[in-house]
């Protein structure tokens, strides 16, 4: 077992506000989509609260942008939940309930194993990634970096 889990945060801006009825069924399926990976091989942590409370998911002004922080054992379980299962199915249709992303959206980055990253963090994390691009401080599913070199 690894001495590293791969932290990983999301940030997207939804087209509408998330009461509106056209995000609706991206909202009402929230619950399923985290059972998913609360459920799939190599899950360690999420951030829970309320994504409809400024205070849980929301560190940007904007009150449509929402995101997601979890932790995983590795790189490859975390692609696999997003990238190879039911997930999928809502990836394909993100553009549908969220505005086309101009910069890094996510970011990747190893923590050691325990550690829960805070939403602060997350966030230096992926300014990290959007000022200097890709290193082993903050990075992308294209260009990995391994544990334990920072």
């Amino acid at each position: 077992m690894s001495s590293f889990h791969l932290a990983h945060l999301n940030v997207a801006t939804l087209r509408y506000p998330i009461d509106a009825p056209e995000v609706a069924e991206f909202v009402d399926n929230l619950d399923p989509v985290n059972k998913l990976a609360d459920e799939s091989p190599g899950f360690v942590w999420r951030l829970h609260g309320d994504i409809m409370d400024p205070d849980d998911f929301r560190p940007y002004d904007d009150e449509n942008v929402v995101v997601t922080l979890s932790v995983w054992e590795s790189a490859d379980a975390l692609f696999d939940y997003v990238y190879r299962g039911g997930h999928m199915d809502f990836l394909r249709r993100r553009l549908e309930w969220f505005e086309r992303d101009k910069q890094h959206g996510a970011v990747l980055w190893w923590i050691p194993a325990g550690h829960q990253p805070t939403l602060r963090e997350a966030v230096e994390r992926l300014e990290l990634l959007r000022a200097d691009g890709p290193t082993q401080r903050a990075f992308t599913f294209r260009q990995r970096f391994e544990p334990g070199l920072e």
